[in-house]
């Protein structure tokens, strides 16, 4: 596919995107990020993969940085869901490795699709949904003490959400935010700011362990990694001073409309290559 424009100046731009979807979501920079790779530079999913997860790095670094200092951020929870993540996250980046590019490419579209999918579902009045209750929500954060009031159902839940997410964001670069926020939202009461700083906690853990497996087997390409991953600083920044404005359903329901967009695209040219 032919790339757009010079990929120096639309590497930073497509990152900066990245950076603001994850700042104002704290979930979907690299399940974004990585399709703009793929139709913005013409790369295909195994070079894509490790240039969004290296940019969700970054911009997950700063913002939980910036969540700690607010002190949002649950750090024990995020650690816990990270090294859990940090297990799972060498076996992703194998089988990255083994895929064929239409096998990996499918199935990224259909972990968009329904990451879309699930955003509509979020997205919809209370009453429609339902409201979660103690039973479902086993992390219970204690404002006396300023964490969780731990115990097995609650350390079972946030683990098992760091081993898949690890597995995620090796395999196809994503950061996993879009199962770390819905776990978050399902099995704890934190409020929706500290879910996301949570997130953006054990995304910045997980990949690190993305980013150390794939420079080591030299699948990053460097020239357009490092600009992309400013790009994305950059826009987490913007984000950041955005997010009391726009976060609400409207984005939620923008933020889902365009995952079902993107994969309904990246189904369409696995297609094409076929037929």
């Amino acid at each position: 596919m032919p790339m757009l424009s010079d990929p120096a100046i639309m590497a930073p731009l497509l990152g900066a995107a990245v950076g603001l979807i994850l700042a104002l979501t704290g979930a979907g920079g690299g399940i974004i990020g990585v399709p703009l790779l793929v139709f913005g530079l013409g790369l295909p999913i195994q070079q894509a993969g490790p240039i969004g997860l290296l940019a969700v790095g970054l911009a997950a670094g700063l913002g939980s940085l910036l969540g700690l200092r607010q002190g949002i951020l649950r750090y024990r929870a995020a650690a816990l869901i990270g090294a859990c993540g940090l297990l799972t996250v060498p076996a992703g980046v194998f089988l990255a490795r083994h895929i064929p590019n239409q096998p990996l490419t499918l199935a990224f579209a259909l972990l968009l699709g329904w990451t879309g999918w699930r955003a509509l579902r979020r997205a919809r009045p209370r009453q429609e949904v339902g409201a979660s209750t103690s039973e479902s929500q086993p992390c219970r954060f204690n404002p006396d003490v300023g964490r969780f009031d731990w115990n097995l159902s609650c350390a079972r839940a946030l683990g098992g959400t760091g081993l898949l997410s690890g597995l995620l964001s090796g395999l196809l670069g994503v950061g996993g935010g879009f199962v770390i926020v819905p776990a978050l939202t399902r099995y704890s009461d934190l409020s929706a700011a500290s879910v996301i700083a949570t997130s953006l906690g054990v995304m910045t853990l997980v990949s690190v362990g993305g980013i150390a497996a794939a420079a080591a087997g030299g699948s990053i390409v460097w020239p357009l990694a490092l600009p992309f991953g400013g790009g994305a600083i950059a826009g987490l920044l913007l984000g950041h001073t955005l997010a009391a404005r726009f976060a609400g359903r409207r984005l939620q329901q923008s933020f889902a409309v365009l995952c079902l967009i993107v994969a309904g695209l990246l189904i369409g040219r696995v297609a094409s290559a076929i037929f």
